[in-house]
């Protein structure tokens, strides 16, 4: 008998774990699976958009995306290093930048997202009526040929405003950003002086001027300085109610940024992107053409592993569908259906591995 009891405890016991097997579903029940959390960072161009995406794309999905505004040039070095698994960028990867990425991760997709405005910013005190620019203008300031705001080419193109005699005060960006790359691309494509001698990219050697860090920097300084000049995203131009002018197009057309402007300058450079998707759009043909137009893209690696692959996928065909419906609310212009055709088949490249 006293044999017998240790043998039926372990029955028992035995049973005991069958029966929680039935509960649980047998022994070969699993943690359930949780999506990839997915990290990225970059332009602050695309802050105020990508906000919105990520807040939305959780209450419809229950996922999270996290970005960091650090702008464009921290965003393609952090991609580039794997610390992101997606960098923000206005400025698509130059030849050296791409190299040293695929040498890293593979092949790179440029995944376009949004469109946008970068407008001349300005503190004109007593200056209601919109100043006009010419991109000619803009270069010869930024260049530091012209110093004053009541200077011949600038009263010739606003004969109706009493431009004060004052100096003005450039900003621009101290940091690596997209926004300088959009705005200076464009200086590139108007003055052949500025394309000779300072050329284009994230950062440049500024004649003249002083440096503030990011979008939201550029726009306190001008906001809180009068006389001063720089140029913002459109978004925050708007949201800090900053003064900013029209500029001169292609046509000889004064426009001011606006959703449309940028809209059809894309139209205007469509049938001209390349199959990579690394474009630009500053200085378009066409009537209603904004000249300082721009896009906002995702930089991804091509090899993922599986989770985060599926994730990142998930995410960028939301925020280049559904997620369009969110841009003209917040100042962006969506992505031309013809244009969104030709992702979809970018974002068929992104593999998983496990």
């Amino acid at each position: 008998m006293r044999r017998l009891l240790p043998l039926l405890a372990c029955l028992a016991f035995v049973f005991v774990l069958a029966g929680c097997d039935e509960l649980t579903g047998g022994a070969k029940a699993t943690k359930p699976q949780r999506q990839a959390r997915i990290y990225g960072g970059g332009a602050t161009f695309l802050n105020p958009m990508m906000v919105k995406w990520m807040e939305e794309y959780q209450k419809k999905t229950g996922h999270k995306v996290s970005y960091q505004s650090l702008g464009s040039g921290a965003g393609i070095e952090h991609f580039t290093t794997k610390a992101f698994d997606f960098g923000g960028t206005e400025s698509t990867l130059n030849a050296d930048q791409l190299k040293r990425a695929t040498e890293v991760g593979g092949e790179v997709l440029h995944i376009p997202v949004c469109m946008g405005a970068v407008v001349p910013t300005y503190n004109l005190p007593g200056v209601d009526q919109p100043v006009r620019f010419t991109g000619k203008v803009l270069a010869d300031i930024f260049l530091g040929k012209i110093t004053k705001w009541n200077d011949p080419a600038l009263q010739e193109i606003n004969p109706k405003i009493d431009l004060p005699a004052k100096e003005i005060a450039v900003v621009h960006r101290s940091d690596g950003s997209g926004t300088t790359f959009v705005w200076v691309d464009y200086l590139c494509k108007v003055s052949k002086q500025w394309d000779s001698y300072i050329g284009r990219g994230t950062t440049v050697k500024w004649p003249v001027g002083s440096g503030q860090r990011g979008n939201e920097g550029v726009a306190e300084h001008i906001s809180k300085t009068p006389y001063t000049l720089g140029y913002n995203e459109l978004t925050t131009a708007v949201n800090r109610k900053l003064q900013y002018g029209p500029v001169q197009n292609r046509e000889g057309e004064f426009v001011r940024g606006t959703l449309a402007g940028v809209t059809a300058a894309a139209g205007g450079g469509l049938a001209d992107i390349p199959d990579d998707l690394r474009y630009t759009i500053t200085n378009m043909p066409g009537k209603d053409s904004y000249p300082i137009s721009g896009s906002a893209w995702v930089l991804v690696y091509a090899n993922q592993k599986t989770e985060k692959g599926k994730a990142l996928a998930d995410f960028l065909r939301w925020i280049t569908h559904e997620g369009q419906d969110y841009c003209d609310y917040l100042q962006y212009a969506r992505l031309p259906p013809g244009l969104v055709e030709r992702i979809e088949k970018k974002l068929e490249k992104i593999k998983t591995t496990k």
